[in-house]
């Protein structure tokens, strides 16, 4: 199963979206599913249900530092590095979805939105583009993690 399947797979068993993408890189992050359940958790529906940028790609975000981060504190390229692998998952994740604003990708207006989360319905999963959100920032996490793995060849 890809990452994208997982994550796919992740959300329609209940995670939030941040949850479900970075869960779904537990393989490549080294950390166990109910730790990276619970550092995912406050993530999810733009950030606490805020609708701010979008939990998929914070969840993408999260595994991405989580991998290719930085933790030498004093190694100003690594943190250079860092920045430039989050701008392009985010730009790429534009380029293909118009926005990085969960509620512009729902459509919905600022405040529109009830505090409690959504139930999830068959109705739910067929109205909401959050799974397939999560398939495509798991995805574009995936070919920047391939292409960083052919880079250093």
């Amino acid at each position: 199963m890809t990452h994208a399947e997982k994550a796919v797979a992740l959300f329609k068993e209940g995670c939030n979206c941040a949850q479900s993408v970075f869960v779904a890189f537990e393989d490549m992050h080294g950390l166990d599913r109910e730790t990276a359940l619970r550092l995912s958790s406050g993530f999810g529906a733009g950030m606490g249900k805020m609708r701010e940028t979008c939990g998929a790609l914070t969840g993408a975000f999260m595994a991405a530092g989580a991998m290719h981060g930085y933790d030498d504190l004093s190694d100003k390229q690594a943190k250079i590095d860092t920045y430039a692998m989050i701008r392009h998952i985010a730009e790429e994740f534009e380029r293909q979805k118009g926005t990085v604003v969960c509620r512009e990708l729902l459509g919905i207006e600022k405040g529109e939105d009830l505090p409690e989360p959504a139930v999830r319905t068959e109705e739910y999963y067929r109205t909401r583009p959050c799974a397939g959100l999560c398939e495509l920032a798991a995805n574009i996490l995936d070919e920047y993690s391939l292409s960083l793995s052919f880079s250093k060849q």
